[in-house]
């Protein structure tokens, strides 16, 4: 069977319970919202094959519960994540501020080199709007950060995050996989080196060397 996908990677949902990691990661892979539902036990997780600038990407996206008492299980996960989401509620001063220590666990648990995307969420609920589109885009500015406001239940900017934050991934990737592309192709080039310089002059013998 032909393989699906050119390349794997995993990215995490982090951010205080209740902030809409779930209806996020449902309507991107699914495309399906849900109002009320049972707030992540632990990690969960969704897949999802999306396409880009050619490359078919994989991407294994893993649902972190946000309350304090799983902060030991879910902090596991970073270690293994290319890309990150940071997740507040626009509706929650709390959920905002609390993004100061997401962060910080980033930096402590997740790989260097991480890829990060803030992201305020229920930007639907405007009329309980207490954080500020300019703040959000001044805090992803202090933290080197793209940005966007995103609405599970309108679908406002989930496919754009989720396909940013794999462009993302794949950008900062990409100099590996050329390298192990150049590497793969170098190594090759010198079997075939060897291989000439050892065949012996003259009449090709008929016993076949071995390059074992």
């Amino acid at each position: 069977m032909a393989k699906q996908y050119d390349v794997l990677f995993r990215l995490l949902l982090i951010g205080d319970s209740g902030v809409g990691k779930t209806c996020l990661l449902c309507r991107f892979t699914d495309n399906e919202f849900h109002s009320s539902h049972i707030s992540t036990i632990g990690v969960d997780f969704k897949m999802k094959t999306i396409e880009v600038d050619g490359i078919k990407v994989r991407i294994q996206i893993w649902d972190t519960a946000g309350q304090e008492r799983y902060q030991t299980i879910t902090k596991q996960y970073y270690r293994r994540a290319q890309g990150i989401f940071l997740v507040y509620d626009i509706s929650s001063e709390r959920s905002y501020q609390h993004i100061m220590k997401w962060v910080s666990d980033v930096d402590e648990y997740a790989p260097e080199g991480v890829q990060k995307i803030l992201i305020g969420n229920k930007a639907d609920e405007e009329q309980k709007r207490q954080v500020g589109r300019e703040q959000g885009q001044q805090l992803a500015k202090e933290y080197g950060m793209d940005f966007y406001e995103t609405s599970a239940c309108t679908n406002l900017n989930i496919k754009e995050s989720f396909t940013r934050l794999t462009e993302l991934v794949l950008q900062a990737h990409r100099k590996e996989l050329d390298g192990l592309r150049t590497r793969a192709s170098n190594e090759l080039a010198l079997a075939e080196l060897e291989e000439e310089e050892g065949k012996p002059e003259g009449p090709v013998n008929s016993s076949k060397a071995c390059w074992c």
